[in-house]
Order: structure tokens, then C-alpha cells, then sequence
């Protein structure tokens, strides 16, 4: 099968646009609790009504201050309850949003703003007020600082902006109005501003909630979003949370808060990168370890998985349920507690997330399903579902949207979730990815004769060495990333006689190896040419070595003093890995894997 396509269960629209999905739900459930914002730590609900006041109170502010219809307003901050509001008033006010990531460089902020044109800018701290002030353009001329009481200052700012001015500014937006201009975080160059319109945003969301209403419709159903709201992937389920009505809340401090607000707040579904997981699983083992309980936890992790693998087949020996239900009581449902105790499903997309922990998940009692799909396909383009699941995938394409293999494998996708309007200024960008009706990826992969979407790699990364062996680097670094002990990995070889691969150790797992080993004292520094620390990744690489040829296996491998982070320009804001720079940054290193 090289083409496959699913109906829309939500047609395109041809009126409205995401102001009514705040509007009719205050209109027709004032009372419904819709959003959750932090109170000390805990959590205070707000009505739909109550969360219609605060857009339209801080819209008001914003066209007080002097935005336009039309205007592009910018927003830098972590994920918090503020982003959520101030997207929706923007709109309001008849506006479009640019988000920036918080981690952004002065350079990449000043780009987006000159490029965009945005005429203001929202920023979390006044920290970053002081840090982005001196790159701002003369066009953007409004600053404002969320920690500084924004949504009441903009409230008593707007206080003479009548309701029919919004009602005006909402008149003016249409489904073909432009929503966001999404710059994407990119692994090269400059960044392209992806423009993605309501309509684009009313077919992914409604498309999406009602393929997966289980998720979205459930009664008494909860996410806490703990994802970046700049990324795509976090907006879609923000919008989506919206649209559906279910109960919203956001963790700003995802490595501080994280385990806190998941406890306290106990949502039904999350989404996160498969980052995420991996490091819940590795934890998980490191701690059962310390305990003395290594071996039971990873024979509870066999079970699982077993478990998980019996479903597919339709049948669960008597044996395995028995083991299974033990292992529940003694591990599994720790696991489940400690992602807030309420979780029955996630979502999982912006990097493979491995059959072994889908298995292991599914079996715990948590269904991961993954989902596939870029920037510029506003988000999923494709999610696997609770009623049509294929761990290993990542899904049947979405309602109203059709996936297509090209000749040379690469993944073409349409439907009325592709940006209408291509790239901001950037006809050359445009011309390279766009089809006519298709957009190209850039990513290679397979369908199945079921239609699931399998990802096989990225086709501009593709390494071709000496001999002229074309090798996915993406297959060998999943499978080295699931190793406890490994942060990050990238594997090189272009136009070397073997593959070879640079690995960043986890340093919080490494803290319990060395206690577990004997090696007090030690650094990584010191270890990293220690012969031990040197057969465990060997382990891990003989493991991912597994799922590919000889020609396409890693020969070398060098464990480096220093992990890849977003601080360090290795990764973008969604951790993929920036293959340039981490290339530019550790050549030496890489020169000596085929050298010495």
C-alpha cells in the first residue's frame, strides 16, 4: 500500500473561527470546569464563563494598548495558564500569536520579531523582558511581562473597550484568517515561519477529539500539559482541551513540579516526547535497584510486556494473567502513581517511541499512543487510537487526511490540516515542500496494508558511507537511547568506512551505577574511558546493533564529559538532536572514532 485515506468526521469549516470554542462553551456551560490554574500548590478551578471573562477582559487590553485587527503579537514563556489565555485573547482582539520559545537566543528572537512583524511581545519574566529589549524592532512597540500581573493590568487597561469592539475584532477573523506563525525550531539555517490559519486549527482539533473522544470526551476527563505551548504538539491539545471541554491544567517547571502537580491534579491523559517515558522507565529500574528489587522489576517489566503482546493476539494464557496481576500490586501500580494515579492513556509524538516501551506501558496499565506529524501539518497527521491500535506505528492517518509513500519513500501528506499558505515569505521553502496538494516531509517511512504509518527515518539525514551503505541513523538511536544509562546519542559515519557514534551519559542514572559499583568518588570525566562504564554501552550498542545489518552497525562508539541539552545548542526546544552543531562542536571527537 502506498497511499491511504480517512474520512473527516468534521467537515472544513466555512464560518467561524477558534474565538467560538471560549464563546459557545461559556454560552451554552457557563458552570462546566474547564481550566485549572496553580493556587499555592494546589489548583483553582475556573468556569467556562469565568475563563470567557478573562480572554475578553485581556483582549480588551490589548486593543487599548493599540493592537490592530491583523496585528501579529508574539508570546515568550514556559507553559503556564497565562499563555492559554493571552493566545486566546490575541484572537480576541482580532490578532494572530507568534509564539518564541523561552530558550531562545537573542539572535532567534530578534529574527522571528523582524520577520514577522509582530508589533508586540508578551515575555513570562522580567528577566526576559531585559533579555530580549535590546534586539526589539522599531515595529514592535508593545512589551508586556505575564509574572507583573499582565491579565490584571490588561483588565484595567481595557476598561473602556466595549464589548462591541470584540465583537467586531471576532467578525473580522474567518477560517482562511492566520492564527499563528509558527517559526519552526529547525536543525539548520534559519527559521521558517509555518502559517497555520483557524481553519487549519478547527480541522486538527475537532478532527482529533472526535477520533479519540474516549480521550477527549470523557466524563471527568483531565490532561495536564506540562509540554511546551510554543511547540505545536502542545498547542494542539490546548486548542483541543478547549474545543472538547475537557479540564485543562499546565505545569510550567516540568523537571521541578513535574511529579507535584501530577500527584495533586491526577489528569486522565498527558502528552509527552518519548523522552519522557524513557527516563519514568529508567527511574523506575534505578530506584528498584537501589532497593535490591533489580531482578523483579525487570521480570515485571517481561510480564508486561508479554502481557501487552497477548492482546494483540487476542488470547492471555492463564499463567500470565495470574504473574501479571501480582506484578500489578508490587510494581505496576507505582508506576501509575507516580504519573498521578489517574492516567489510563497518553499521547506520544516528536520521536519514535520504541515497540518495547509501548508494550511495557500498555501492559502497566497506561496506553501510549503514538501519533505522527510536523509544524506545518498543524501538529497530527496521524494518531494511533485506543479502538485502532498498532504499537509500533504511529497510526492511521487523522479524519479528512491522506498519507502517501513517494517513490523514493518519502512521506507526503494532505488534507485540510496543511498550512494554507505555506511559509511566511519564503516562496523558495515553499516550492521544495509543497506538491500541489501534497506537503513533502522530509521524512521517510512505510504504510502497512492496513494503512498504518511506520517512520523509518528522516531523509535528510540519511548517513552514506564509504562503501555506499544508506543508513537510517534514527533506527540505532532509539534503540541506544532506551539503555538506562544514556542521555542522548548521535550516530555519524558519512563517508567513512563504518558507522560510528558520540553518547551523552544520564546523570542522574549514572549516580546510582556508581554507588551500585563500587566507584565512589568518581566523576564521569574519570569514567569515561573506565572499562566498565565502557561494557555497559557496549551492551546498549550490541542491543541496537541488533536491528540492522552488519554494514549499518556501530564499530565505535565515544562516551563524551558533557550531554546534549537546549542550553548547549545541541537540541531544539522538542530535543531533536541539531546534527550541525553537535557536529561542529565534537569534531574532534568524531575524527578520532576513525583515526585511531
Amino acid at each position: 500500500m502506498n497511499q491511504v485515506s480517512t474520512p473527516a468526521l468534521i467537515p472544513a469549516a466555512t464560518k467561524g473561527n477558534l474565538t467560538d470554542l471560549i464563546s459557545d462553551r461559556a454560552k451554552n456551560e457557563p458552570n462546566r470546569i474547564t481550566v485549572s490554574r496553580p493556587l499555592g500548590d494546589g489548583w483553582q478551578p475556573m468556569t467556562a464563563l469565568q475563563i470567557e471573562e478573562e480572554v475578553r477582559s485581556a483582549a480588551k487590553g490589548l486593543i487599548a494598548a493599540g493592537i490592530k485587527a491583523g496585528d501579529r503579537v508574539a508570546i515568550m514563556a514556559r507553559t503556564r495558564y497565562e499563555w492559554t489565555i493571552l493566545d486566546f485573547a490575541i484572537w480576541y482582539a482580532g490578532g494572530s500569536v507568534v509564539p518564541i520559545y523561552e530558550t531562545s537566543s537573542t539572535e532567534q528572537v530578534q529574527w522571528i520579531l523582524e520577520d514577522s512583524g509582530a508589533t508586540g511581545i508578551i515575555v513570562e519574566t522580567p528577566a526576559l523582558k531585559e533579555f530580549v529589549t535590546p534586539v526589539l524592532p522599531a515595529h514592535t512597540k508593545h512589551i508586556w511581562v505575564m509574572t507583573d500581573d499582565v491579565l490584571p493590568h490588561l483588565r484595567s487597561a481595557g476598561a473602556g473597550v466595549s464589548d462591541q469592539e470584540i465583537q467586531n475584532r471576532r467578525d473580522y477573523l474567518e477560517p482562511a484568517t492566520l492564527a499563528t506563525l509558527i517559526y519552526t525550531s529547525g536543525t539548520t539555517g534559519r527559521p521558517k515561519g509555518v502559517q497555520i490559519t483557524h481553519s487549519n486549527f478547527l480541522a486538527e482539533c475537532g478532527n482529533v477529539v472526535e477520533a479519540a473522544s474516549d480521550l477527549f470526551k470523557k466524563p471527568g476527563g483531565s490532561t495536564l500539559l506540562f509540554l511546551p505551548v510554543a511547540h505545536v504538539f502542545g498547542r494542539m491539545v490546548q486548542i483541543g482541551s478547549i474545543h472538547a471541554g475537557l479540564h485543562l491544567a499546565h505545569c510550567s517547571d516540568p523537571v521541578g513540579r513535574l511529579p507535584q502537580d501530577l500527584a495533586s491534579f491526577k489528569p486522565t491523559f498527558v502528552l509527552a516526547v518519548p523522552r519522557i517515558f524513557e527516563k519514568i522507565y529508567n527511574g523506575a529500574e534505578a530506584k528498584a535497584e537501589a532497593a535490591g528489587k533489580g531482578k523483579i522489576f525487570r521480570k515485571a517489566a517481561d510480564v508486561a510486556i508479554a502481557y501487552s503482546e497477548s492482546k494483540d493476539k487476542g488470547r492471555t494464557p492463564p499463567l500470565l494473567s495470574l504473574k501479571h496481576a501480582l506484578f500489578d500490586k508490587l510494581v505496576y501500580s507505582k508506576i501509575r502513581a507516580g504519573m498521578g494515579g489517574a492516567v489510563e492513556a497518553a499521547i506520544s509524538g516528536g520521536a519514535p517511541l520504541g515497540t518495547r516501551l509501548g508494550h511495557f506501558y500498555r501492559g502497566v496499565g497506561v496506553t501510549i499512543l503514538e501519533g505522527y506529524g510536523l509544524t506545518e501539518t498543524t501538529a497530527g497527521a496521524t494518531l494511533n487510537l485506543t479502538s485502532a491500535l498498532r504499537i509500533g506505528s504511529v497510526g492511521r492517518p487523522i479524519p479528512g487526511t491522506s498519507i502517501k509513500i513517494a517513490d523514493d519513500g518519502e512521506v507526503l501528506i494532505s488534507g485540510p490540516i496543511v498550512m494554507d499558505y505555506g511559509y511566511w515569505r519564503n516562496e523558495a521553502a515553499n516550492a521544495e515542500s509543497l506538491d500541489g496538494a501534497w506537503f513533502k516531509s522530509g521524512d521517510l517511512g512505510r504504510l502497512d496494508e492496513d494503512g498504518y504509518l511506520y517512520i523509518t527515518g528522516r531523509k535528510k539525514e540519511i548517513i552514506v558511507t564509504a562503501g555506499g551503505k544508506n543508513v537510517a541513523p534514527a533506527v540505532l538511536e532509539d534503540r541506544l537511547r532506551a539503555h538506562p544509562l544514556i542521555s542522548q546519542c548521535m550516530v555519524v559515519g558519512d563517508n567513512q568506512p563504518f558507522i560510528a557514534s558520540l553518547i551523552t551519559i544520564d546523570q542522574d542514572m549514572l549516580k546510582g551505577w556508581i554507588a551500585s559499583n563500587g566507584k565512589t568518588g568518581a566523576t564521569l570525566e574519570s569514567l569515561r574511558n573506565d572499562p566498565d562504564l565502557i561494557a555497559v554501552i557496549q551492551t546498549a550498542v550490541d542491543e541496537a546493533n541488533k536491528a540492522v545489518s552488519k554494514a549499518e552497525s556501530i564499530r565505535k562508539f565515544s562516551i563524551l564529559p558533557v550531554d546534549f541539552t537546549i542550553a548547549g545548542g545541541q537540541l531544539t526546544a522538542k530535543l531533536s538532536l541539531k546534527r550541525h552543531v553537535i557536529a561542529e562542536q565534537f569534531a574532534s571527537e568524531i575524527s578520532a572514532l576513525f583515526t585511531k
